[in-house]
Formats: structure tokens, C-alpha cells, sequence
């Protein structure tokens, strides 16, 4: 796998009117991660429609696989339980575009 930075992309399903109890459990397992050796940075996306199927998605950026892998595998870490389906994956930036202001 390669050694350069990844981005983390992580889908979640969470039901209307659950969101500050989802958006109070992201902000403490990214406090637990942001510690972590490897870590950039995260921000967290909520969808415009509220019948989306995925409300949430985390984008994050990590040194490296072998970073994030250490960082999700630490006690602390796995002891958190997410409450709602999700699914994540790590991506390299095949493309990029940056917007001139």
C-alpha cells in the first residue's frame, strides 16, 4: 500500500434528530485522533437535504495507511462505540483543482 497521505472518507447514516448526540461523539473520537502521530486534519459534512441517505461524512487526512491504522487500532480509540451505520474508506488524490480567488 502506499506511504503518502490518504484521505479518510467515512459515510454516515444517522436518522433526523439524532444529530447533536452524532456530531458530540465525532467531536470526541476526533479529539482522540487529532493526538495521534499521522494525523492532518478532518472536518465534518452534514448534507443540505434531510433525506439524504448519508446526513454525514467525515473527510480526513492522514500521513499515511499505516498512520490511520495505528491510530484507529489504539484502546482508547476501539472502545468507541458508533451507534450508526457507516462506511469508510481510505483514497489517494488521483486529481486535483484548486480555485483561484
Amino acid at each position: 500500500m502506499v506511504d503518502e497521505p490518504v484521505v479518510l472518507i467515512n459515510a454516515f447514516e444517522v436518522p433526523p434528530g439524532d444529530d447533536e448526540e452524532f456530531v458530540a461523539a465525532w467531536e470526541h473520537a476526533k479529539e482522540l485522533l487529532r493526538t495521534q502521530p499521522g494525523f492532518i486534519d478532518a472536518a465534518l459534512h452534514r448534507s443540505l437535504g434531510p433525506d439524504a441517505e448519508f446526513r454525514y461524512v467525515n473527510v480526513a487526512r492522514w500521513a499515511s495507511p499505516a498512520a490511520f491504522r495505528a491510530a484507529t487500532n489504539q484502546p482508547e480509540f476501539r472502545a468507541l462505540r458508533v451507534p450508526y451505520a457507516f462506511h469508510a474508506g481510505l483514497y489517494q488524490v488521483v486529481a486535483a483543482e484548486e480555485a483561484s480567488l
